[in-house]
């Protein structure tokens, strides 16, 4: 088979993946988010999975997940056969999930304590929103991706109707008030305070970011939950904030890193050979 036959088989598996069935298995999962966390993001992990096999074999790469969180994805990614590595500011989180923190690396994604080039898959899901310097952290992801290797990022714009989160969809008469509402309203602040842990960003930015990046080709750029018949949506700016839900990036790492790079092994303070 030719490798342009692949490509369109690769194609056409993912439209096949992407259905309107699975876009309300998830809308409804959504729905239940907070209450029940579990069933949202074991759904999620087990879809991520599935959609990232889409693009690269799993089997034997190693899967570096920037912002980890509770863990949801580590076991997911390990019954797929990857060599699964989690990462998030705080190690504690990943117990929420059941999972050992062994494997896990405590780290900032804007300073990921990750040796260049030394992964096959930077992965990261629902993280970029929560960054305060995005841009930044697709550096690094890039910077950790080995060349010909995959970066999957997806992250919910800031127009969208979830983009303020639990404050949504408040946020669109400003983050400020929608924070200030919501304490009003049930006695807390929100999880998801605006500019601290929670940050405007857009598609228009992120993909002005691809087109300035020489290191890396764009495989695709899609509403990650739409089904695949919505694809058109991404190519029209301003609709594309609010109606993409969710947006996913596929990359290739196309240029060789930079040379030298720290490889020291210590959980924090350095860099892990991976």
């Amino acid at each position: 088979m030719s490798a342009a036959q692949d490509g369109v088989g690769a194609r056409a598996a993912r439209r096949r993946f992407a259905t309107l069935g699975r876009s309300v298995a998830l809308f409804r999962a959504f729905l239940v988010e907070q209450t029940d966390p579990d069933h949202f993001y074991g759904l999620l992990a087990d879809d991520s999975v599935r959609q990232v096999s889409g693009y690269t074999p799993l089997a034997g790469r190693t899967v570096l997940d920037v912002g980890g969180g509770p863990g949801y994805f580590a076991s997911a990614f390990r019954a797929a056969g990857a060599r699964y590595v989690g990462l998030d500011p705080d190690v504690g989180d990943f117990s929420a999930a059941g999972d050992s923190v062994a494997g896990m690396l405590r780290g900032s994604g804007t300073a990921l304590p990750v040796r260049t080039a030394s992964v096959d898959v930077a992965f990261s899901s629902n993280v970029l929103e929560h960054v305060s310097e995005p841009t930044r952290m697709l550096d690094e992801m890039v910077r950790v991706t080995r060349p010909g290797g995959l970066l999957f990022v997806s992250y919910t714009p800031w127009l969208s109707p979830w983009g303020g989160h639990e404050t949504a969809p408040w946020h669109w008469l400003g983050g400020d008030r929608a924070r200030r509402r919501y304490e009003r309203r049930t006695g807390r602040p929100p999880k998801n305070r605006y500019r601290e842990t929670l940050f405007p960003i857009s598609i228009s930015h992120t993909l002005r970011w691809t087109r300035g990046n020489d290191a890396v080709e764009v495989l695709d750029a899609v509403p990650r939950y739409h089904p695949w018949w919505g694809r058109w949506v991404i190519r029209v700016p301003g609709l594309r904030e609010v109606v993409a839900w969710n947006f996913l990036l596929v990359l290739r790492r196309t240029s060789a890193p930079p040379p030298g790079g720290a490889e020291k092994t210590e959980l924090t303070g350095g860099r892990v050979a991976m």
